[in-house]
């Protein structure tokens, strides 16, 4: 399993510098100036200079290279530096945003937080909603129960965010009046109080994410544990006398998990994105609403490095769910 590992986070390298190029090219190779925001009473020789400090007059190649140096050396450098007191990266050249004229990862780690809070709880609350109700409606096929929650995860998956979080707005917020509309990015949990105020305003954009993540989980949690549960080994597991619930919850389970893991493990980069329109709706100054920012404003360094980013969460969690293949069935083997 190390040496399959190894292997894995070795071969991503090329696969990641690919990936790099490709976002890298296109987005240079979209139309937009970032001086164009620039008064026009601007002189020429100062516009010059500001596309000079920008890093605008060199070559793409260059430009391309500093951009990797800068994301996988000089920010990992910053990061130590901070977590562990030290100076490595004093002098270093950044990645620095256009619209801001501030690192781009300084700023990324500020709104990491807020996106978080939300986009991790969505995902864990609907996998642990989704989970049981794919298991028991398998189990309980053409049952009431998995004809409801059929209806509910198909119109769960159907609805899109930007609809579903204005209809909770008006429903809980508007007409009921329970939950704020408005997350509020600067409030600060320090107590039990605060901790409440905290859930209320997650609980809107948490239930709109996790609607989605629950109705695409629950199907393939279903179907991977109808074909299992038709298998020549439930039938010997239950002629050797074992108890409905070890054949389901342990057997069956385990090997219905294997699909099912490459979906929640490639899921995460996808909530991030349902969170750009989530976090616009309920105003969640996190990395979403920063990436529609940036795009508006032509701000390339940031455009890339969060869409970079999204690109190695990608690529860390599908070699995540290839390691959990070999722990669910142990007649998987890497090495």
């Amino acid at each position: 399993m190390l040496t399959y590992t190894i292997r894995r986070l070795v071969l991503s390298v090329p696969t990641l510098l690919f990936i790099a190029l490709v976002i890298f090219l296109l987005l240079e190779l979209a139309p937009g100036d970032p001086m164009a925001q620039v008064p026009l009473t601007v002189p020429p020789e100062v516009k010059a200079q500001m596309r000079e400090a920008l890093g605008l007059g060199e070559p793409t190649h260059i430009r391309f290279g500093k951009w990797l140096w800068q994301f996988f050396a000089v920010e990992p450098m910053v990061l130590a530096d901070r977590l562990f007191g030290t100076d490595f990266s004093e002098g270093l050249h950044r990645v620095i945003s256009w619209q801001t004229r501030s690192p781009v990862m300084d700023i990324v780690l500020q709104r990491m937080p807020q996106t978080l809070w939300v986009v991790a709880m969505a995902y864990v609350v609907g996998i642990l909603i989704a989970l049981p109700i794919g298991i028991y409606s398998a189990y309980r096929q053409y049952s009431v129960f998995d004809q409801v929650g059929t209806f509910v995860t198909m119109v769960g998956y159907s609805v899109p965010p930007f609809f579903s979080g204005v209809l909770v707005i008006v429903i809980f917020s508007v007409q009921l009046g329970w939950l704020p509309s408005i997350y509020d990015t600067t409030h600060q949990v320090t107590d039990w109080q605060s901790f409440v105020v905290q859930l209320k305003q997650m609980a809107m954009p948490v239930m709109v994410l996790a609607l989605q993540t629950t109705a695409q989980i629950s199907r393939f949690m279903r179907a991977s544990m109808l074909d299992n549960l038709h298998q020549d080994y439930v039938r010997t597991a239950r002629a050797k006398g074992l108890s409905e619930a070890v054949v389901v919850m342990v057997h069956v389970l385990r090997n219905s998990m294997i699909p099912v893991v490459t979906v929640i493990a490639l899921g995460v980069p996808q909530i991030f994105g349902g969170a750009i329109i989530t976090e616009q709706i309920f105003k969640v100054n996190g990395l979403g609403q920063l990436l529609i920012t940036a795009i508006q404003a032509n701000d390339l360094p940031m455009v890339q490095t969060v869409t970079f980013m999204l690109a190695v969460l990608i690529v860390l969690f599908n070699i995540a769910a290839d390691l959990l293949y070999g722990l669910l069935d142990p007649r998987i083997r890497y090495d």
